[in-house]
């Protein structure tokens, strides 16, 4: 939230009053019986064509995440997918209960533009549809354990529109997933 507002404060900066302290605009309203909200801003200085001018986007960064399923298997909810989604890129973390016991060495992700498959020891284990067109020159990965020896996949991928929100990561698990 904070960066949020440090993004709002940025894109306004080239208004006329670029001095915004506290003051009782900001912290006075009044509410309606039909529940609007009324902020008196008068003391800003701002006037109508100040609010019609663009807000230039390079100054905001949305970021979102989410938990997904890793599972086939309606009814279970894992939650072995953590995703974090920007503009350009997505930064997923996969903890699929079906690759306990297997080393992170010898785990490997394959990546197309629709979808990943992560192999064990070269046979693919378990896929997913990706819930958008991926930049595969520009996506990676890392494998690691965790304290209790568990693999931990980081996937960073790339989107091919960029701006484009996936809203998660995972479209559909693969047919061809064993696990």
């Amino acid at each position: 939230m904070a960066a949020l507002l440090t993004s709002v404060a940025s894109a306004f900066a080239t208004l006329p009053n670029k001095n915004l302290l506290p003051s009782s605009s900001l912290f006075a309203s009044d509410t309606t019986e039909d529940g609007v909200v009324s902020i008196d801003v008068s003391d800003l200085g701002l006037t109508m064509s100040d609010l019609e001018k663009e807000i230039p986007i390079h100054n905001f960064s949305v970021e979102s995440s989410g938990y997904q399923s890793t599972s086939r298997v309606p009814d279970v909810d894992d939650e072995g997918c953590y995703w974090v989604e920007n503009a350009e890129d997505l930064d997923v973390t996969l903890r699929i209960p079906g690759l306990v016991g297997q080393p992170a060495e010898a785990i490997s992700v394959l990546f197309a533009t629709t979808t990943i498959s992560v192999s064990v020891f070269g046979r693919i284990v378990w896929s997913a549809i990706q819930m958008g067109i991926s930049d595969i020159d520009d996506c990676s990965f890392l494998t690691d354990e965790d304290s209790n020896g568990k693999p931990i996949i980081q996937l960073n991928v790339k989107k091919r529109d960029l701006d484009e929100r996936w809203g998660g990561f995972i479209l559909q698990i693969g047919e061809d997933s064993i696990l």
